[in-house]
């Protein structure tokens, strides 16, 4: 964040401004005293455009936490808003396998992929951790 900052010649102020926080806030994550909240992963990855926690999610609990984050949702939250128990989404972003073909496209959707892509990821990850 701070490369970023640098480059657009803003101040910590300024980007406080931006990303409706305080300097102080940017201070501290700037310096990895802390790190943002989930409220703020959203204007955050718009600002640098990238999560600064998963720049390069490659499965898909990674790609449900980077959509998550994005969003700026809670895991409940993206449970409620996808119709599901908060202990599925939960055990999705774990890497667990989406058994059923409706679920499997309806992460699909969530994701912006083509569903036949998530239902082949996820026959191929049960049958490797069933070893078929």
């Amino acid at each position: 964040m701070l490369k970023c900052r640098l480059f657009l010649k803003l101040s910590q102020p300024q980007l406080a401004k931006l990303l409706e926080v305080s300097a102080e806030t940017i201070l501290n994550w700037e310096l990895n005293y802390k790190k943002p909240s989930i409220n703020h992963i959203g204007k955050l990855t718009q600002f640098l455009g990238y999560d600064p926690v998963l720049s390069n999610p490659s499965s898909i609990a990674e790609l449900l936490l980077a959509k998550r984050r994005e969003l700026g949702w809670t895991q409940k939250v993206a449970a409620r808003n996808l119709g599901i128990d908060p202990c599925t989404w939960s055990r999705w972003e774990c890497g667990g396998t989406i058994m059923t073909y409706r679920r499997r496209q309806l992460v699909a959707e969530f994701l912006s992929m083509n569903g036949k892509i998530v239902d082949e990821i996820m026959r191929r990850q049960w049958n490797e951790r069933h070893d078929k």
